[in-house]
């Protein structure tokens, strides 16, 4: 019997589908990564524990990038790595972009961003369990994680400090 290209090219998308099946739920689940930044410097670009998120305006949002991994059922004792960069004069005026000015201005001003890790606790799952993972950027460069279903500024959040903080004059060690 002969078989036509096309549908010898569908039983095999149809096979090599099935090949990624499993029986049996996977240990991870995947989530929106989110960013809620209540400082005044601009966050570049942040990660956790090696998952991209994008980055955030002063004292606003980022991220929205997908996914970030966390195990099915919570467990005590997870710690996240929280990394980013942020750039503390985010509305510096620039010289005209693709300019040798510009480049040189870019070097200078890269100069100053800042680069920092935290390793934070991550809360229990909620009853509806994970929704995504919201990290907030505080001053003194703390930072706090959430996986609750309330999103900030919801009333019913989980982190309640105001998006527009101010940094102390001095940080506490």
């Amino acid at each position: 019997m002969r078989v036509s290209f096309k549908l010898r090219w569908l039983l095999g998308l149809m096979l090599l589908g099935l090949s990624g099946c499993s029986l049996g739920e996977s240990e991870y689940l995947g989530g929106d990564l989110w960013a809620v930044n209540h400082t005044s410097a601009a966050i570049n670009h942040f990660s956790v524990n090696g998952y991209g998120g994008g980055n955030a305006n002063p004292h606003g949002y980022g991220g929205g990038a997908c996914c970030v991994m966390l195990l099915r059922e919570w467990q005590p004792g997870i710690l996240m790595r929280v990394e980013w960069e942020t750039d503390s004069d985010p509305y510096a005026k620039s010289p005209p972009l693709g300019t040798d000015e510009f480049r040189a201005f870019m070097v200078k001003h890269k100069a100053n961003y800042g680069h920092h890790t935290a390793i934070v606790p991550l809360p229990p799952y909620e009853e509806e369990g994970l929704c995504a993972l919201e990290v907030h950027f505080l001053p003194c460069h703390q930072v706090k994680v959430t996986t609750s279903c309330w999103r900030y500024p919801s009333p019913n959040s989980p982190i309640t400090e105001p998006l527009e903080m101010k940094e102390p004059p001095v940080c506490p060690k």
